[in-house]
């Protein structure tokens, strides 16, 4: 192939790799695509991140809080404390505190926990029960609704009489509020000088009830009421049946920004995320569960391991072989094992010592020679033979021909004796 072949065939080639390009580049479509993440680990962690940045940009000063040791700190007058973490643990005495700092000027809120229990005549939410304020759940109202409306029913006579009398006047009046409501799902709040409510997505599960009366501002949905206010001493408390409506998720929705913001108006605003602080057992449990379970399998495995028997099981000898001589020998083995030879040299020679002294009086007063001189003719043995056998044990541990020979001399000089 001459190279004017191949230059026309690599210009043939490229061209068509050109018009293929140009081709796919025809076929293309740009578009664009957003790849949601979800939201910022800060956000996963405080679910009202979002209520404290609205209420910074209405220019409200807003701080966070974990405890109840915020209020040795935090001034009454002009101070807004949203409660709205769990109060499971709140104590009697905390109760008194935060009464008593709102009954001093401040303004607190917080969300009912507990539904009121009619047999034990409380709900067990220690603000609740101290400010008289009941919560039901809206389907036992329902309920109740229902058997009285069955007791008022009129009977057929006045149903028939009814239906036989000409209409009057009254009977052409417009609906009801309740008829005209677009929104009974909704929780409103009307204000003074506005004709139209706000509106607010409160759970319909639960009913708060003023059962001493002392509410002057609440917020109704069709089926129950979901937000009370009421004075306390010089200031305020607000009781809502639930806080999500100001959660990150929930917020922008209807008027539950407004709302958050009309409560805390012209104050200072904490939120206080729990009453009290998780113990060390609780955290722990929370984040590492996996790691306790594995303890609790370890503890769990060692007390098995100690409590097993180490080696068979010994049976009990019989009683034919419970002689004397065993009994003496175990005896002087244990002697032997727990007090060792020198002991046991010291009471064989001290036994020795005390027949001498029975048999020649004085014997304690002589000097050592002289004691063994009396040994000596008292036992018909040799003085070697009596030193060797009366002097101190060694402190080191003597062999057991050693040891069994000088027990030996010891027994023999006690029984001449």
């Amino acid at each position: 192939m001459t190279r004017r072949v191949q230059f026309l065939l690599g210009t043939g080639l490229l061209l068509a790799l050109g018009l293929l390009g140009i081709y796919l580049l025809g076929k293309l479509t740009p578009y664009q695509e957003t790849v949601e993440h979800g939201p910022a680990p800060e956000a996963q962690g405080n679910p009202y991140l979002a209520a404290e940045q609205f209420l910074r940009k209405q220019g409200l000063h807003v701080q966070r809080a974990d405890g109840m040791d915020v209020l040795k700190d935090l001034p009454s007058v002009g101070h807004t404390l949203l409660l709205l973490g769990n109060r499971n643990r709140m104590t009697p005495k905390q109760t008194e505190r935060l009464l008593a700092w709102a009954s001093k000027g401040g303004h607190l809120l917080f969300v009912a926990e507990r539904l009121w229990d009619e047999e034990e005549g409380k709900s067990g939410d220690l603000l609740l029960d101290s400010l008289g304020i009941q919560q039901y759940q809206s389907e036992d109202l329902d309920e109740d609704d229902s058997e009285a409306t069955d007791e008022d029913a009129p009977t057929e006579e006045q149903h028939a009489a009814e239906q036989q009398a000409e209409p009057t006047p009254d009977d052409e009046a417009p609906a009801s509020a309740d008829e005209a409501n677009n929104y009974p799902e909704l929780t409103q709040l009307y204000l003074e000088n506005e004709e139209a409510p706000a509106y607010f997505n409160f759970d319909t599960d639960f009913h708060l009830y003023d059962a001493e009366n002392r509410a002057h501002v609440w917020a109704n949905s069709d089926a129950a009421t979901h937000l009370l206010q009421l004075y306390h001493g010089d200031g305020l408390i607000t009781v809502v049946s639930d806080s999500w409506i100001w959660q990150n998720q929930n917020i922008a929705d209807y008027d539950n920004a407004w709302l958050l913001w009309y409560m805390s108006q012209d104050s200072q605003v904490t939120l206080l995320y729990r009453a009290d602080r998780d113990d060390l057992f609780s955290l722990l449990l929370e984040h590492f569960p996996q790691a306790l379970v594995a303890l609790a399998l370890l503890v769990a495995f060692g007390l098995w391991h100690l409590g097993m028997r180490q080696g068979p099981l010994q049976l009990p000898a019989s009683r034919n072989r419970r002689q004397l001589q065993e009994h003496l020998r175990g005896s002087a083995d244990f002697l032997l094992r727990h007090n060792g030879q020198h002991s046991l040299l010291q009471g064989l020679q001290q036994d020795i010592q005390r027949r001498a002294r029975h048999r020649h009086p004085g014997f304690e007063r002589l000097a050592v020679a002289e004691q063994w001189q009396v040994l000596s003719r008292l036992t018909r043995q040799p003085s070697s033979f009596i030193s060797q056998a009366m002097r101190p044990s060694p402190k080191q541990r003597l062999a057991a021909a050693d040891f069994t020979r000088q027990v030996a001399n010891l027994q023999t000089l006690r029984n001449a004796l």
